[in-house]
């Protein structure tokens, strides 16, 4: 799936919209029951219809879901969620405010990848299992890093379902990788790090 070309000003609405807590849990639920509709969400989120309603609108307007036609009528309108995907930008090229959006997006996922990190070691019922931890260190050059990112991807598509087209065993997983050189230091005599 190609990524959505986004200006500065619209990078910078979308890192508001996925740093609402509101409107995450709302991507959530849609993204794992595949479609809702705003009395749905209320019901389900604890808010008012006019409040689940008010942020579905934005996230329609971010193109993160859509309205769901054949279902929609009259006031009640069904949505389902969009594919999407994103890679946020070197820091050094945002707006000031771009990176402040940013910066709290990623406090949030900080959260987060946190607490799924620490539900993986939980469930963690050996090798066989549904969850899944690997820590992993070795040497790379850049270019082998950045190869090996795009390889990581190209599993993801060949592995990963769209919910429409995953098989009747299949459950959603999420999935967390980061790569990081070590800190500066000296090996042996010799310079380590960037």
């Amino acid at each position: 799936m190609p990524e959505q070309e986004l200006t500065s000003v619209e990078r910078t609405a979308l890192y508001k919209s996925l740093g609402n807590p509101l409107r995450r849990r709302i991507l959530e639920y849609v993204g794992r029951h595949g479609e809702a509709n705003s009395t749905v969400l209320a019901k389900e989120l604890g808010e008012s219809s006019g409040t689940t309603s008010y942020h579905l609108r934005k996230l329609a307007e971010q193109r993160l879901i859509e309205e769901i036609p054949e279902k929609s009528g009259g006031r009640e309108r069904w949505w389902r969620a969009l594919p999407f995907q994103h890679t946020t930008p070197d820091p050094a090229t945002m707006t000031p405010a771009e990176y402040a959006a940013a910066e709290q997006l990623a406090i949030l996922k900080i959260d987060v990848d946190t607490a799924l990190f620490r539900r993986a070691h939980e469930e963690y019922r050996g090798p066989e299992g549904w969850a899944q931890v690997m820590r992993a260190g070795t040497w790379m050059t850049k270019e082998e890093l950045l190869d090996f990112v795009r390889d990581y991807h190209a599993l993801l598509e060949r592995y990963g379902h769209p919910r429409e087209e995953a098989p009747d065993e299949a459950r959603p997983v999420s999935l967390r990788f980061y790569a990081v050189p070590d800190l500066v230091t000296e090996w042996n005599g010799e310079p380590t790090g960037p």
